[in-house]
């Protein structure tokens, strides 16, 4: 509580001066653009003002962000390139988000002149910093939720444009498991399994002529055989494992970094557990992460981390996986950790990695659980 009503004060009172500027710029140079507009010197004006105010929303959106944790996104204007650049403009002008803008600019100043002055008196009455500022500073933030972020229209259209996008690469992603699978059966178990045919039918026809020799090519088609089994294993371990399946999210990454040559520290924190498809997108997250730590990192450490997180869109499960190697992992086209990106969005996930050269590397996944 004590955090919030500092971080509500210090928005109060970073936010008033740059409010104050933002009305008295916005009423001048408006009034001075429409009133000359006879001339077409307003004209001008009015396009200076336009290019301010988007200045001013993207800064109070900065001032959101970094004093009260609020992520606004700046919304969309879309531009016309076939267009003059005079048109373009105008067009900008125009559109329904510089008003919202604007609107948000002149009715937020109200509510910055009281929130300044109560700032000033919460550092010396504690209730009024506790209490009052957090929820002048709730108005503020739905205020600009409502004006300075995408509205609802904008908002449906991004979610559209962000499943099609999580579909498409759903579909890639399923398309090359699918020959990933194709692949390992037939340079596997099934060239074992053939080998096991073969063998028992060579078998067959010295069994009554040459017994010792048929027992050897039994023998033989016998390893085959517990050979093509254990691929078979390993095969559907690597669709869904069995210890994720039995024992949860925990116990399989703890069996992945048991694995690993580099020491690896797990940590896991999720209760309940969460639907299946987001455990096992966590796994091999996991797997091809550590897999990597041990091929090219050169780590001498990692640390592996997951739990579940409750925000407004819903619960979301974090994996992050973390090592002090030389870094420069990056998520090249048709890599793998391309392709894990390409999983986590089949149930719109999102996958980050920071690994600048030197290290450290960290790639996180945020998995919602429901979508």
């Amino acid at each position: 509580m004590l955090v919030r009503g500092l971080s509500s004060a210090l928005f109060m009172l970073a936010g008033f001066p740059l409010s104050l500027f933002s009305f008295i710029t916005i009423v001048t140079l408006f009034s001075v653009g429409v009133g000359t507009l006879v001339i077409w010197v307003g004209l001008g004006v009015l396009l200076v003002a336009m290019h301010l105010v988007t200045g001013l929303a993207a800064a109070n959106r900065v001032l959101f962000r970094a004093l009260l944790g609020v992520d606004i996104r700046t919304p969309k204007v879309p531009v016309d390139q076939s267009a003059t650049t005079w048109r373009r403009q105008l067009n900008r002008m125009q559109h329904p988000q510089t008003w919202r803008n604007i609107a948000y600019l002149l009715a937020s100043f109200p509510l910055h002149v009281v929130g300044f002055p109560l700032a000033i008196a919460g550092v010396i009455l504690l209730p009024i910093g506790l209490f009052v500022l957090p929820v002048v500073a709730s108005l503020h933030v739905m205020l600009a939720r409502a004006l300075l972020g995408p509205n609802e229209t904008e908002q449906l259209v991004e979610k559209a444009e962000h499943l099609q996008a999580s579909r498409a690469r759903g579909v890639d992603a399923a398309e090359a498991e699918r020959r990933r699978i194709e692949r390992d059966l037939h340079d596997g178990a099934q060239q074992r399994l053939v080998a096991v045919a073969m063998g028992l039918g060579r078998a067959k026809t010295k069994l009554d002529a040459d017994p010792d020799t048929a027992r050897a090519l039994i023998d033989e088609a016998h390893a085959d055989a517990k050979l093509a089994v254990s691929e078979l294993r390993d095969l559907a371990r690597g669709i869904y494992p069995a210890v994720l399946g039995d024992r949860g999210l925990d116990a399989a990454l703890s069996s992945l970094a048991a694995k690993c040559p580099v020491p690896v520290d797990v940590h896991v924190q999720i209760d309940p557990r969460p639907p299946a498809a987001v455990e096992s997108t966590a796994y091999f997250i996991v797997g091809e992460a550590l897999t990597n730590v041990a091929k090219h990192s050169g780590a001498t450490q990692a640390k592996v981390n997951a739990w579940r997180e409750e925000r407004p869109s819903g619960d979301q499960v974090i994996v992050e996986i973390t090592d002090d190697g030389n870094g420069g992992a990056s998520m090249r086209s048709g890599g793998g950790l391309a392709g894990l990106a390409d999983r986590a969005a089949t149930i719109d996930g999102v996958m980050t990695v920071v690994s600048p050269l030197g290290g450290p590397t960290v790639i996180r996944a945020d998995l919602p659980c429901t979508w």
